[in-house]
């Protein structure tokens, strides 16, 4: 047997991808870490390159990732237990730090009870997996995460059992329930709480009135889903995430232990008997390897810091730092989506100019993310900064300096 005939066909696969732009760039490499030091935040070392970067394209938003405390957390563990699991959860797989986790996630989200998963994008198709029904109606919003759109499809929803409304359109999405049809048994409304590509937050509590009007007309109720994956443990007054800024709870909680907690894995909370049901139903949890004992030891020492006094801290900073480069935009004169979660958006509406500012950051040291068409609608284009606790003001300085230099950067070609 030879992959010949199969390699040439995925060539053509990728050469289509590259002609219609949705061909990701080849991969940066970083080989190291340098500390903070004075008034300049951590800084990055690439292959091939012999200088330090700024890094504005990280999800780690409290900065957790080389505290001194998780790390001791993940080595004493992984000494303890062993590097790996060695089996799935019910095979004799789940050892004390995974239960101590979802214990400290349940509490930390005020829910019941909580499973976690080895990745918060199998955790949403887990959820699916047990949501779904013959009589089960979904709907979701227009820039849903690509995790809750391949969800519906594993789930086998079929198109007369879903709905797609507006983006943070309550309209539409009243329209959208109401159309639902007579004698469904169960409604599942899931959206995104932070908006990855926009910073923009769900209405958690709008959502929430909303779809209670409804809840009568169906047998299991409607049921509110949220992955607030870019929101827990980075937004809101003590870090609870899209609920605790809009001041209302879903129903099912969906998060991440892979972005403001520094570490990796997923997890789901609710109610116990939800959680039991993931247990038994979601094949993303029953059939592969959860974390690594480590990993749930650190994740937990993460979510002890987030709590504290260090944790607080480090919100304080990051608000502060996202609320100095939202200003410094403006005051520049470029277009964002207001709001005050640290995912920036700076609206640029130009590929090339788009291309031009990313390549001009990177010649300055610093790293970021365009976002073009497809990713995001032609006249969208834009570059995603995410601010981090670990960013200084004077970071946030050279970030603006440098922006001011590239504002009437010459489009690429």
């Amino acid at each position: 047997m030879s992959l010949d005939k199969l390699n040439a066909a995925l060539v053509a696969d990728v050469a289509a991808l590259k002609k219609e732009g949705r061909a990701k760039a080849a991969e940066r490499i970083i080989v190291g870490y340098v500390p903070a030091s004075g008034a300049r935040g951590p800084r990055y070392r690439l292959q091939g390159s012999d200088r330090d970067f700024l890094r504005m394209n990280s999800n780690s938003y409290l900065s957790l990732s080389n505290h001194t405390e998780v790390l001791a957390a993940a080595d004493a563990t992984s000494h303890a237990f062993g590097a790996g699991p060695g089996a799935v959860r019910f095979i004799d797989g789940t050892f004390a730090p995974h239960a101590r986790l979802e214990a400290e996630i349940a509490r930390f989200v005020d829910r019941p009870a909580a499973r976690s998963f080895n990745s918060a994008y199998t955790t949403v198709l887990g959820l699916a997996i047990t949501l779904a029904g013959p009589d089960t109606f979904w709907i979701g919003d227009a820039l849903n995460h690509n995790c809750i759109i391949r969800a519906m499809r594993i789930a086998n929803v079929p198109s007369a059992q879903r709905a797609i409304y507006k983006h943070n359109d309550l309209e539409d999405l009243a329209q959208q329930l109401a159309r639902v049809p007579d004698g469904t048994g169960r409604v599942v409304v899931i959206f995104d709480g932070i908006f990855s590509m926009r910073g923009d937050n769900a209405p958690v509590d709008a959502i929430a009135a909303l779809v209670a009007r409804h809840e009568h007309r169906f047998r299991d109720g409607v049921v509110t889903v949220m992955d607030d994956s870019h929101g827990i443990a980075a937004y809101g007054r003590t870090g609870r995430g899209t609920e605790e800024h809009c001041g209302a709870h879903v129903d099912i909680f969906v998060g991440t232990f892979g972005k403001a907690f520094g570490v990796n894995g997923g997890f789901v909370a609710g109610s116990s008997e939800l959680i039991e049901a993931v247990r038994q139903k979601a094949d993303t949890y029953i059939y592969t390897n959860p974390l690594g004992p480590a990993d749930a030891a650190a994740a937990v020492k993460a979510i002890e810091i987030a709590d504290g006094a260090d944790g607080r801290a480090r919100l304080a900073n990051l608000q502060a730092r996202t609320t100095q480069f939202r200003r410094g935009l403006e005051s520049l004169g470029f277009e964002s989506i207001p709001g005050p979660h640290p995912v920036v958006p700076l609206v640029v509406r130009d590929t090339g100019r788009v291309r031009a500012m990313v390549a001009g950051l990177f010649e300055r040291g610093i790293l970021a993310v365009g976002l073009t068409f497809p990713v995001v609608p032609k006249g969208d284009e834009t570059i995603r900064f995410q601010i981090n606790a670990a960013h200084t003001e004077s970071d946030i300085d050279e970030l603006l300096g440098a922006l001011h230099v590239l504002k009437g950067a010459t489009p690429a070609a």
